[in-house]
């Protein structure tokens, strides 16, 4: 919202400066944006007088001019077509600055002749669009004066930052009635207002359609018809005052309902009445009707627009823009004044389907003061009469002025409450006066009618506001949050602190922690598992994010297809974070999800470059059940417990005795990587870490490593088994055979083919004797292998091999 100086004081009676108003504004609620000091831009043109212009001599269409700038006479060369002798012109002489693209004027040669300054057009000084030729300054302008003042071009121009609740601010006039309450001068009565007596009937009638008013789409709609005008160029400060905020002067009647739209906050329309085809109907729009709109582009309409019509055609989209072809022109001498109320929903849907950003849009979609309607109306009568002349005829009308008496009780005591300040009853009550409230009772309790151009106003919280605005939100005093010693400092909660134990274990392992949507493609999603129906979003954000994920893998694996995309197919990937089974609160889990893909090593020249496979990804998980608190030797493994996202045979289930699963790993299916754009193997691993049982009690520093100060000892054995017997098997029999001096068992070797009988396996194991009070001799050490042997035979029915 933009405005000058000048501009506001027409409303407001003051004598502030601008640094004082731009300051207040900001202070009750209407932030400045920019003030702009055209002056200041100006400072170096003057006011200077053509002595005599005659014509150059090497150049038809250039003159060369003796201009008196009040303190010499010097010469410059123009191209001006309407330099001549005896006019005043704003001159830039040597070292004045340009405002138009900020450069610094230099003397010069044109064809061979010196020129000594620059006289200037509007363009040139930012101060309009015409370029046709030099500014012709009155007669009475006193040569050698700052041509800002001539101009009228030292009125500061303010722009605030509105905010959507206040439309009352989108005319000068409201943010002069804010800043009078806030202790600004006083604000003027608009003699404007006063009602205007008509001479004649109105030859055009307005009706509303049923359907409009079944929807209060149009409430109310106001019109008026004038004829003999004169619609010329519109006065030098009508022009000024629409420059200023950088609106292109057109015509008086165009110019007229631009300074009413901003200088009031209430637009209108004036119609060509000439060009209109009986009565004005409002109505809505038919499907396909097409318009010319006024800034010379074509819109298809809907049924659910609201258009201004005539009785042959559509004139005007309504409460958004005109029509272009009952517009205003010059030689128009009878119009027809459209003073229209549109709900402003309808407005702001119309407007965006449309894409029209307008002056009248801005204003309706945000509400506009009914009562407005009324003295919208003789003002513009007012000035089309005052500027351009023309008889009045009486006002036609159609529908019923809405009348909101929105009332509200205001405790005194609930502004300290709420705001931290204390008021006097008496001091709100002036306040809320001057906001154009009607206030009837006393403290401790008063009642307040808001004014109708205040939709805002829906509650005693806003009286509050209000209040405090004017008072000043400085004066709220800045108080520490009191905190009582003897609460508690806040803590985590146990599962809280166990979702960072997992990231920070996950982390370390060489993880990176990814973030992804709660939501996901339900395409995807379909490939893990079956899903319900409340899985589905009513409004998703997207088509591809249509559906709560249903597993915390799925846009993991998206995310590792991007990668791929752009290069990066070493990856090593994380995620905790809740995944969904259903619509009620608790149908849902915490899980840590993890995949590996590509290499576990970068590429280097000693060639030790590893594919990553399933044991890494149990590797992952295992040592995240270790740092939660359960031993992962007690966790089984089951080969035949993965779901069918991961690849048959080479996947598998942790479980806890054969209900409690703690999660899965293993190789993705290709199938589901196909669909997700992923290329080569994947594999991960999903653990559901509200399933590892809680630590039964609080865990202790590790201990200190203990390191035996005699030899170890390492023996290997290799069995003949059954295919069907599991590795864990033979570690847990070999490790139980002597836990005393037993301390590792690895696998090293697994061959099945010839030389094996069909159905069986030779799997190798060594094992490592660690003594902790003497050597072991042979014998002690023969002893212990015997026991390892009949372990592993009595645990697997295999036997040993020769």
């Amino acid at each position: 919202m933009k405005f000058t100086l000048n501009w506001l004081k027409q409303h407001l009676d003051t004598e502030a400066s601008i640094e004082v108003v731009a300051e207040k504004l900001t202070d009750i609620g209407l932030e400045i944006e920019d003030v702009t000091d055209r002056a200041a831009a100006l400072a170096d043109i003057r006011v200077a007088h053509i002595e005599e212009a005659g014509q150059h001599p090497d150049a038809d269409r250039l003159k060369l001019c003796r201009v008196n700038t009040g303190e010499k006479v010097i010469q410059v060369v123009c191209g001006a077509p309407n330099a001549r002798t005896g006019i005043k012109v704003a001159l830039a002489q040597p070292g004045a600055i340009i405002p138009i693209d900020g450069s610094k004027l230099k003397p010069g040669k044109i064809r061979g002749v010196e020129s000594q300054g620059m006289m200037c057009s509007t363009r040139e000084l930012c101060l309009g669009e015409d370029h046709d030729g030099i500014i012709e300054l009155p007669e009475d302008a006193e040569i050698g004066a700052p041509v800002a003042g001539v101009l009228g071009a030292d009125d500061p121009i303010i722009e605030i930052g509105l905010t959507p609740n206040r439309p009352d601010c989108t005319g000068v006039r409201g943010i002069a009635r804010d800043l009078a309450a806030a202790g600004i001068g006083t604000l003027k009565a608009d003699p404007r207002q006063e009602p205007f007596t008509g001479a004649f009937d109105s030859p055009i009638g307005v009706t509303i359609s049923s359907d409009i008013a079944a929807n209060n789409a149009v409430p109310a709609f106001y019109g008026r018809y004038i004829r003999g005008v004169k619609n010329a160029e519109s006065p030098d400060w009508l022009k000024a005052r629409l420059e200023a905020i950088g609106l292109r002067p057109i015509s008086a009647l165009v110019d007229i309902t631009n300074l009413v739209t901003h200088d009031l906050g209430r637009p209108l329309h004036v119609f060509d009445a000439d060009k209109l085809s009986g009565d004005i109907n409002v109505r809505y729009a038919t499907n396909g009707e097409k318009i010319a709109a006024l800034d010379n582009k074509e819109y298809e309409l809907s049924d659910s627009m609201v258009v201004i019509a005539d009785q042959a055609k559509a004139l005007g989209i309504g409460g958004i823009i005109g029509g272009e072809e009952t517009g205003c022109l010059e030689e128009t001498s009878n119009v027809f004044v459209e003073c229209a109320l549109f709900d402003p929903i309808s407005i702001a849907k119309t407007g965006r389907k449309l894409q029209v950003n307008s002056d009248a849009r801005y204003r309706f979609e945000r509400g506009v003061d009914p009562q407005s309607i009324a003295w919208g109306m003789e003002v513009a009568t007012h000035l089309i009469t005052e500027i351009c002349g023309g008889e009045v005829s009486h006002v036609v009308k159609a529908g019923e002025v809405p009348t909101p008496r929105n009332s509200f009780d205001l405790r005194i005591d609930r502004i300290l409450e709420l705001g931290g300040v204390a008021v006097e009853a008496d001091r709100a009550i002036d306040i809320l006066k001057s906001l154009g409230f009607e206030v009837s009772g006393s403290a401790p309790v008063i009642t307040a009618v808001a004014p109708t151009w205040r939709p805002d106003i829906i509650g005693e919280a806003d009286l509050v506001e209000e209040v405090l605005r004017i008072v000043g939100y400085d004066k709220i005093p800045t108080v520490p949050l009191e905190r009582e010693s003897s609460l508690p400092v806040p803590a985590l909660s146990p599962m809280q602190k166990r979702v960072g134990l997992t990231r920070r274990v996950l982390a370390s392992r060489g993880l990176y922690e990814t973030v992804t949507w709660s939501f996901t493609d339900s395409r995807w999603a379909k490939l893990f598992g079956k899903l319900k129906e409340g899985l589905y979003l009513a409004n998703p954000i997207s088509s591809d994010l249509d559906i709560m994920r249903p597993n915390a893998l799925i846009n993991m694996i998206a995310a590792a297809g991007r990668n791929q995309a752009r290069g990066f197919s070493d990856l090593a990937l994380f995620e905790v974070g809740p995944e969904f089974f259903g619509d009620q609160p608790g149908d849902q889990r915490l899980v840590a999800a993890g995949l590996r893909a590509g290499a576990t090593t970068e590429r280097s020249w000693t060639g030790s470059r590893r594919d990553v496979d399933v044991f890494d990804v149990k590797a992952d998980a295992e040592a995240l059940i270790e740092a939660l608190g359960t031993n992962a030797a007690n966790v089984q493994v089951n080969t035949d417990g993965a779901p069918e996202w991961y690849h048959p045979g080479r996947s598998a289930a942790l479980q806890l005795g054969p209900k409690n699963v703690l999660g899965y790993f293993g190789e993705l299916h290709p199938k589901v990587l196909k669909a997700l754009g992923v290329k080569g193997r994947v594999v991960a691993f999903e653990l559901f870490v509200e399933n590892v049982p809680m630590p039964k009690k609080k865990g202790t520093a590790r201990p200190a490593l203990k390191v035996s100060s005699f030899q170890s000892v390492e023996r290997d054995f290799a069995f003949l088994l059954d295919e069907s017997v599991k590795a864990e098997a033979i570690i847990k029999a070999a490790k139980g055979a002597d836990r005393n001096l037993i301390t590792d068992v690895t696998i090293f070797d697994l061959y099945a083919g010839k030389g094996i009988e069909d159905g069986k396996k030779s799997l190798a194991f060594s094992i490592t004797l660690q003594p902790t009070k003497a050597t072991l001799t042979e014998e002690e050490i023969e002893a212990v292998c015997k026991k390892v042997v009949d372990a592993v035979e009595k645990a697997t029915g295999g036997s040993l091999r020769a």
